[in-house]
């Protein structure tokens, strides 16, 4: 379009209807007016992605019933792709556009309603003009039967809960909204007002749940020296079974298990993803990768920095929630460890660079197949560990003067506040030299875009720790396979790891086994029972409908499970590290 008719886009005034007629059947009713318009031609798009979840969800597959009318006559619109309708728009200064919304995917990521609750992930929900990202627009909420409250962030308009203003459409695509009866309670934290709404019912002990995430909330912002909200919403969604959460400008939505916070390791599992969630609230959401923001709603926002982004986040979920006292320093250790673990046995740690992980979050992360553990890592959970690695050599170069704290408050204020971007990976990695007060091309080569294996004794050593194998003296022979029981009784193969017996010898994925040596398999936790590693067996499978015998030569379980303990002696300068890691 040309720069005239963006100008004359501005000044387009929009607003949103949303009803629920059909809730029980998963449907929300949309009805959107645009008033003020000066142009020829209007389409309407709606985002394919949603931020913070790093896949194309085709949120347009959602809609139906679409329909415009101008002054009592319909006008057409055609789809001029997936997810764009056009509008000839000539001498049209206002329209009303209708269209339905299916909501039937329970997740934090995706709108879901039925007839107790309406949740709107708004990327899935409004359609929005070209060109006017940058338009404000009001949301009025026509709840379903009993439903008596809204749950967001966006503003009320004169005091009504039921309708809401957004400054532009970035803002409501980060806004979340909550309709039902869900169960509001709050606390004031660092000048904000924080309201946690909680849907589903649960065992969830008010009182403790607003003073421990006080603590975790005031924990953060001690990191970045402010709390930039005025108010900060959690929906939390508590199902029979949930997890995961998604983060927005000014609030995050929570997946939880009802039952899960009465016993002390669930509770804690909900304060380590509540301190995960709320430290978004700067770093990727204002502190952030250049790319990931102003967004294009239309494809992948491609970056290699995801590993600070979410992993991390992911880091300082743990020393958060260390550091308030909710959990001594024996089980944050507990917890960095399973870190480990999850990396060291995947065989993809020899395949794919964090680097990658990150830019190819959008091809992969979110499609994992049965070979995804072969060829594959985490962001999240390997950029953990670098994290642990940086803070622990700022920690150890500085004699506890600087740690990773210095460099994201130093990276929020310089990028966020001062220069108003993104950074760029050149320029944390200059943020992380200048506290470590040393290069780092090396550590970058070797575990940013290399895949050198992580030398996990030196950095723990900083503080006065190692690790241990608590597998080291095992000799259990294993097919490096895990297979699945269904419910016909037979033993189905679902993943066959990298280098092992069953990689090895041609043993696959949906292959049914039956039988070892001609004794046949009844449970796959003891066919081994009696071999050790170096015997040689005849395995017996189904594939595809014909019997197949294949010669297997058995392998040493190569499985490790790490343990953080003491080093055999301390020095003075372990335990300052130790002190200032730790929070001792």
């Amino acid at each position: 379009m040309n720069l005239s008719v963006s100008k004359a886009q501005s000044t387009a005034t929009i607003s949103y209807t949303v009803s629920f007629p059909e809730a029980q059947a998963h449907y929300a009713d949309i009805e959107m007016h645009i008033s003020d318009l000066k142009q020829n031609i209007l389409d309407l798009k709606m985002p394919v992605w949603t931020p913070g979840s790093y896949l194309i969800r085709e949120f347009a597959k959602n809609i139906e019933s679409f329909s415009v009318d101008a002054g009592g006559k319909s006008l057409a619109s055609p789809k001029i792709n997936k997810n764009t309708w056009r509008i000839a728009s000539k001498g049209i200064s206002a329209l009303t556009i209708k269209y339905r919304v299916y909501a039937n995917e329970i997740s934090v990521r995706t709108s879901y309603i039925d007839a107790s609750h309406g949740f709107l992930s708004s990327s899935g929900i409004f359609i929005y003009p070209a060109n006017m990202l940058h338009q404000p627009s009001t949301i009025h909420i026509k709840p379903y039967k009993d439903w008596s409250r809204v749950s967001t962030s966006l503003e009320m308009v004169n005091g009504d809960s039921f309708t809401r203003v957004s400054p532009n459409y970035d803002i409501l695509f980060d806004s979340p909204i909550e309709v039902g009866n869900q169960d509001v309670f709050g606390f004031d934290a660092s000048g904000v007002k924080y309201e946690i709404c909680m849907y589903g019912g649960g065992n969830y002990d008010k009182e403790r749940l607003k003073a421990d995430v006080h603590k975790i909330v005031e924990q953060e912002a001690a990191i970045y020296g402010e709390n930039p909200n005025k108010h900060y919403v959690f929906i939390v969604h508590n199902h029979l079974r949930g997890g995961g959460g998604l983060e927005h400008l000014s609030s995050t939505v929570l997946g939880a298990s009802r039952d899960a916070y009465g016993t002390e390791k669930g509770y804690q599992n909900f304060l380590g993803l509540v301190a995960h969630e709320h430290f978004h609230l700067w770093n990727v959401k204002r502190l952030r990768p250049i790319v990931l923001g102003p967004f294009n709603y239309d494809t992948e926002n491609y970056t290699t920095n995801l590993w600070i982004a979410e992993g991390f986040t992911e880091y300082y979920q743990g020393i958060v929630v260390r550091r308030t006292n909710l959990y001594p320093p024996e089980n944050y250790l507990d917890v960095l460890v399973s870190e480990f673990n999850i990396l060291e046995n995947l065989p993809g740690k020899n395949v794919q660079t964090v680097a990658e992980s990150s830019f190819d979050a959008w091809i992969k992360a979110y499609r994992p197949n049965e070979n995804s553990n072969n060829a594959t890592i985490s962001y999240y959970n390997k950029g953990a560990i670098i994290a642990m690695m940086l803070d622990l050599e700022i920690i150890n170069n500085t004699k506890g003067v600087h740690s990773l704290d210095d460099v994201m408050k130093y990276m929020y204020a310089e990028y966020y506040k001062t220069k108003k971007r993104g950074y760029t990976d050149t320029e944390f990695k200059k943020a992380c030299e200048k506290f470590a007060g040393k290069k780092l091309d090396d550590f970058y080569k070797n575990y940013i875009n290399g895949l050198t294996p992580v030398d996990y004794n030196k950095y723990l050593g900083y503080a006065g720790y190692k690790i241990t194998d608590e597998l080291a003296d095992n000799s259990d022979p294993a097919l490096g396979l895990t297979t699945v029981t269904n419910g016909n009784k037979k033993i189905i193969v679902t993943t066959v790891m990298r280098g092992t017996a069953a990689y090895i010898d041609g043993i696959n994925v949906g292959d049914e086994l039956t039988a070892i040596d001609d004794n046949p398999i009844t449970d796959a936790a003891t066919m081994l029972n009696g071999k050790k590693p170096g015997d040689k067996v005849n395995v017996t499978l189904i594939r595809d409908g014909l019997t197949i015998t294949l010669p297997v030569t058995l392998l040493k379980n190569a499985r490790v499970k790490y343990k953080i303990v003491p080093v055999d002696s301390t020095t003075p300068q372990q335990l300052l590290v130790q002190k200032k890691w730790l929070s001792l």
